[in-house]
């Protein structure tokens, strides 16, 4: 059962901090696309680990995830107010490149198959 409470609850602070990003966050070093695709809550709430892949080359990369990071205290203000959990968790932050290791494996995939 406590399972699918973390799942539920991992799905809505996802879905909250994509739209928190979306419309609240004006900071201007936020020039790359950014998408929330995974979010893992500890089974005590205390700690949320965001999964952001950002799209643009790496020096937009780099400002946008560092200005995320500094914004993570608005972050979890906001999760607060939206969320109704008993404790709001601690946002860390963290780049997820699996989907350009996924370009990258389907790139030399079809290199593969030219060649043959």
């Amino acid at each position: 059962m406590a399972k699918h409470r973390i799942g539920r609850i991992n799905e809505e602070i996802k879905k909250e901090i994509s739209n928190i990003i979306r419309d609240d966050i004006s900071d201007p070093r936020l020039t790359a696309m950014v998408s929330v695709t995974k979010v893992e809550v500890t089974s005590d709430l205390r700690y949320a680990k965001v999964f952001v892949s950002l799209f643009g080359n790496e020096d937009s990369k780099k400002e946008s995830l560092d200005a995320l990071k500094r914004s993570a205290g608005f972050i979890r203000r906001e999760i607060g107010h939206r969320v109704q959990l008993r404790y709001t968790p601690e946002m860390i932050l963290e780049l997820d490149t699996s989907i350009e290791r996924g370009m990258h494996i389907n790139s030399l995939l079809s290199n593969l198959k030219e060649k043959k």
